[in-house]
């Protein structure tokens, strides 16, 4: 089986096992509830950044055996919706398999899907979320989704193809967007502009959220997977969605000038 190595561990989160899960003790909270989710929208930052709302996010999660990872291609490379459907992902705490039978239900169902790894292959938006994800629950598969330049149009069909093939698994799965929100503005401006994008998130209208990000120019990279999520979340029957807590680089650096936000949100 064809496995993929990490590619940001030693900078964006430890590259041991031993650092890596004392980390994710430190950042995921043992105390909370937890609820069964449709959908989540977790950040994808340096663990020293974005780390503290993705664990408060995690903590109140019941994860399932099956996840799938939408993740916005940074890196450019490969098509604009690339699914890998076969293979590993190795990871410090851990490994997970990809899910080949959900992930070809997926193809089956979306014309936009390509079977592809090259646009996996630097990406860091999917894998920073599945050490979390393994820090809860070690038997976890995933699919792995990387997005680029969607429109609406094909952000709702990818989203219909999701939950199409969710219902047709008869399985629990929980659908996960890798976003950060504004980058590189002020603290006041950023927190002014992502919760123009958060207001959007929590009236679950993912029309509203793609429209209010591009037309305010809201630098939120995850907007597309956001998109889709709450596309399929809605056709599987949410009805809310929860801020769980919003961050900025700021309160780490304690540079406020120029920040990078994040938000961990779920729908329900």
């Amino acid at each position: 089986m064809e496995s993929r190595s990490p590619v940001v561990a030693g900078t964006f989160y430890p590259a041991d096992a031993e650092s890596l899960n004392a980390e994710l003790d430190r950042l995921i909270p043992s105390e909370n509830e937890k609820r069964k989710a449709i959908g989540i929208i977790s950040p994808h930052a340096g663990y020293i950044y974005s780390g503290a709302a993705a664990g408060e996010l995690i903590s109140a999660v019941t994860i399932p055996k099956k996840i799938i990872i939408l993740g916005p291609n940074h890196t450019g490379l490969g098509p604009a919706a690339s699914i890998m459907v076969e293979g590993m992902w190795s990871l410090p705490n851990g490994n997970v398999n990809i899910d080949s039978h959900l992930a070809e239900k997926l193809i089956s169902n979306a014309e936009i899907l390509s079977s592809d790894r090259l646009a996996h292959a630097r990406e860091h938006s999917i894998e920073v979320q599945i050490p979390f994800l393994l820090h809860q629950r070690q038997d976890i598969d995933i699919v792995p989704i990387a997005l680029m330049g969607l429109s609406i149009d094909s952000c709702r069909e990818l989203g219909h193809s999701i939950a199409k093939a969710i219902i047709s698994s008869d399985e629990d799965v929980l659908i996960v967007a890798s976003s950060d929100m504004t980058h590189y503005e002020s603290a006041e401006s950023a927190e002014r502009k992502d919760h123009m994008a958060i207001e959007k998130i929590l009236a679950l209208d993912p029309e509203g959220l793609l429209d209010v990000v591009v037309r305010n120019q809201i630098s939120m990279c995850g907007v597309i997977p956001a998109t889709v999520m709450l596309f399929a979340a809605k056709e599987l029957g949410a009805k809310k969605a929860t801020l769980l807590r919003y961050t900025n680089s700021g309160e780490v650096s304690g540079d406020y000038e120029k920040v990078v936000g994040y938000a961990g949100m779920m729908v329900e």
